[in-house]
């Protein structure tokens, strides 16, 4: 279970990252051509919440991955603190429901690893 949590917090947070990147992107683009955009693509409520979601919440994911197999109540919690943070800042869409999903999952089977993995 703990390398099962390992993978799928890794790959969550690396596909957070591309819509971390877009979504970071994306308020740029508004901040800086808002004006001459304005009617052909929408407005964000809270650009801010955006940036530091897409920053945070894959770092989140990778690092919750990372710590699976040794600390698997710690990896829990950030992997699922990365699948809440993804769903509150980006909502769940075609592009956030892997991630959303991948760092969820992988939170649920860090939790429920009590024992280390057999090799």
């Amino acid at each position: 279970m703990r390398n099962s949590a390992l993978i799928l917090g890794i790959v969550g947070g690396l596909w957070g990252m591309v819509v971390g990147f877009f979504g970071y992107g994306y308020t740029v683009l508004l901040a800086n051509y808002g004006d001459e955009l304005q009617g052909f693509v929408s407005q964000v409520q809270n650009p801010a919440l955006i940036k530091a979601a897409g920053l945070v919440a894959p770092i989140l994911a990778i690092a919750g991955g990372a710590m699976a197999r040794s600390r698997n109540l710690a990896a829990a919690a950030l992997m699922l603190a990365s699948a809440v943070g993804m769903y509150w800042a980006f909502g769940f869409g075609v592009f956030t429901m892997f991630p959303i999903a991948m760092c969820a999952l992988g939170g649920l089977l860090a939790l429920a690893a009590r024992q280390p993995d057999a090799h």
